[in-house]
């Protein structure tokens, strides 16, 4: 399934995005899409039902804003240097152990909101990621196969950094991190069951219609499976929390000087395979 959340910012209801690409309510069925859903396995096979039923009543999908897939997010937890192109383009060494950070829930606007450059921002860069929402609660995973079992489904991520705030002001990279709007997230929760493999997806990114990143998650140095097991064993993850898996090749960072970071008046657009897109005007925070 393609699960969604549409209307005003903070007032979004749950909606499903059909096989004919027609949008449906949610309401009747379900408060949200968040995490007391995705671990709710007996509410999930209802939502199946009424779909395979055809009796949800279709919505107008005109004008009508998308927001975050995933409403109620506890946290989001980042992986970065996480594909092999990615590490080599920064000059970094590809890491032994996954590096991780956290991002702010509140950092997470819809794929389609505007993207706010922070004022005396200087290198704000793009990032594109597949995320994977938590279904199940995570502790100590044992196996990849574990893993898997944990992860209700996939969408995308836009880790936005801003590279003089991550390592030009001492600390740690949260700060380049988690500035506001930092983390459009969605159009669509897409359920696991409908991405067999998350190794065999391309990811692309265009800055003004200039085409940036164009990469495949075959390229990660940590596959999404490893990952889930590895940050379970040094925080908990529950129904509801994103991780996103890291960013390939491409981005401003890695590029010959002068380093083409965005601005105020840019637009990114950005697709993974089977999740959809994003689009995102810039403008002065």
């Amino acid at each position: 399934m393609k699960l969604l959340r549409v209307g005003p910012a903070g007032g979004e209801r749950p909606a499903l995005l059909d096989q004919d690409g027609t949008l449906r309510d949610l309401s009747a069925l379900v408060d949200d899409i968040d995490g007391r859903l995705l671990c709710d396995s007996a509410t999930l096979d209802r939502v199946r039902a009424a779909l395979g039923a055809g009796v949800l009543p279709a919505l107008d999908a005109t004008g009508l804003r998308i927001g975050p897939p995933v409403g109620r997010i506890g946290k989001v937890v980042c992986v970065g240097l996480n594909y092999h192109a990615h590490a080599a383009e920064t000059g970094a060494a590809s890491p032994a152990e996954p590096v991780l950070f956290l991002k702010a829930a509140d950092t997470v606007v819809g794929p389609e909101d505007t993207v706010l450059v922070p004022r005396g921002a200087e290198k704000t860069d793009w990032e594109i990621e597949l995320a994977v929402v938590i279904g199940r609660t995570a502790r100590y995973l044992e196996s990849d196969e574990e893993a898997r079992a944990h992860i209700a489904g996939y969408t995308i991520a836009h880790d936005l950094s801003e590279r003089a705030f991550q390592f030009e002001h001492g600390g740690t990279w949260d700060k380049g991190k988690n500035c506001e709007t930092f983390n459009p997230l969605g159009p669509w929760l897409v359920t696991a069951d409908e991405v067999p493999d998350p190794q065999d997806l391309s990811l692309r990114l265009w800055v003004n219609g200039e085409l940036r990143q164009d990469g495949h998650t075959s390229d990660q140095i940590f596959p999404v499976a490893q990952v889930v097991r590895y940050i379970s064993h040094f925080m908990t993850l529950h129904p509801g929390d994103v991780v996103s898996t890291g960013t390939p090749a491409g981005v401003a960072l890695g590029q010959p000087e002068p380093k083409p970071y965005l601005r105020p008046g840019d637009v990114v657009e950005l697709e993974i395979e089977g999740l959809g897109r994003q689009r995102q005007e810039l403008k002065s925070a």
